[in-house]
């Protein structure tokens, strides 16, 4: 069966896709910037005002994804960042319910701060309620300030990811009649009938790992669906695809990428390089997505966070110029049950 990966990329090679990093503000903007000072208000954290309309927006104008980042906690003094600010699996639950056709994404859960089995019984509760349009984005962690508040080694969380992966597989799939889910690992037993529910529409969830998480490049390419991998200037990036279809070569996997944009008004305007992404006209930008297109890059992430533009004038110049060269299986499927 298809899961949502089928809906984010195309197969054999076609045009890579274009989705959103939520929140959908602009508040790393210069003048954003300028007027969260002279307010007193914190570096990092975004307006949420108009999430869900802007949610809805995205959707509406064809865009392939929606992804939300996991930030448990907001650490103003060594990171300033306080990502999508909602709880991660209550935010996509309201988001399954105000979209139709978006796929929705987590980039990433820090899986070794959570509990496996309560995040696969709430990466299913996503997928079903939201049709199967679910990717569950898994990263290590990176702010060790965070582990022993959740009562987790930070130097195991290698170890601790690779077990979370395993209980999420077992947890989504189906076992045979009158027997359980089995996890040795977990002191579990098939007899005992326990059972994770409900079950994902295709029978699992895929899973795309962030960056590394701490394993190597053979076990990602082997464990999980998906590459989500940090972004890089073009010969970086040819080097990083590259590695990522040997290692695929026998069953291609895809490989994502996010990129802070900065979307100038001026569609000429040359696209100059700003931290994890770029600052260019519409035009300049579809030359570079094309060359990140033609290396193997399946699915761009936008984080408009950087630009000074109103986001809902971005996002109409996107979707008006952009994403028709660009299109997305989504749009030619129509909406999914919901």
């Amino acid at each position: 069966m298809s899961t949502a990966l089928s809906r984010l990329t195309h197969p054999h090679g076609g045009p890579l896709t274009l989705g959103l990093e939520l929140p959908l503000d602009n508040d790393w903007g210069q003048s954003r910037l300028a007027t969260d000072r002279k307010a007193g208000r914190p570096f990092g954290v975004p307006s949420l005002e108009a999430h869900a309309h802007l949610a809805r927006l995205a959707d509406q104008s064809g865009f392939a994804a929606l992804w939300v980042r996991d930030v448990p906690l907001y650490d103003p003094v060594h990171f300033g960042d306080a990502g999508s600010v909602f709880e991660t699996f209550t935010h996509l639950g309201h988001l399954a319910a105000i979209t139709k056709r978006v796929v929705l994404g987590t980039a990433a859960v820090v899986l070794p701060l959570r509990r496996p089995l309560l995040v696969a019984k709430a990466a299913a509760t996503v997928d079903v309620l939201s049709g199967g349009r679910f990717i569950l984005g898994l990263a290590s962690g990176d702010r060790p300030v965070e582990y022993p508040l959740f009562d987790v080694e930070f130097t195991t969380r290698a170890e601790t990811f690779r077990n979370g992966v395993e209980v999420l597989r077992t947890a989504w799939s189906t076992p045979p009649p009158g027997r359980g889910m089995e996890l040795p690992r977990l002191g579990l037993t098939a007899d005992r009938q326990l059972d994770v529910l409900p079950k994902p529409t295709a029978g699992t969830i895929p899973i795309a790992v962030a960056g590394n998480a701490q394993q190597s490049p053979e076990w990602i390419a082997e464990h999980v669906d998906a590459s989500l991998n940090y972004p890089r200037d073009l010969g970086a990036l040819r080097l990083k695809t590259e590695k990522w279809q040997r290692l695929t070569a026998d069953h291609p996997k895809p490989y994502l990428t996010p990129m802070m944009l900065d979307l100038l008004p001026d569609p000429a305007a040359p696209a100059t390089s700003i931290r994890l992404g770029l600052r260019t006209g519409r035009d300049g930008l579809v030359e570079h997505l094309e060359k990140m297109s033609a290396l193997g890059v399946a699915h761009v992430s936008f984080n408009l966070r950087p630009g000074d533009r109103p986001i809902e004038d971005v996002l109409a110049e996107l979707a008006d110029h952009v994403l028709p060269r660009f299109p997305s299986p989504v749009v030619a499927e129509g909406p999914a049950a919901g």
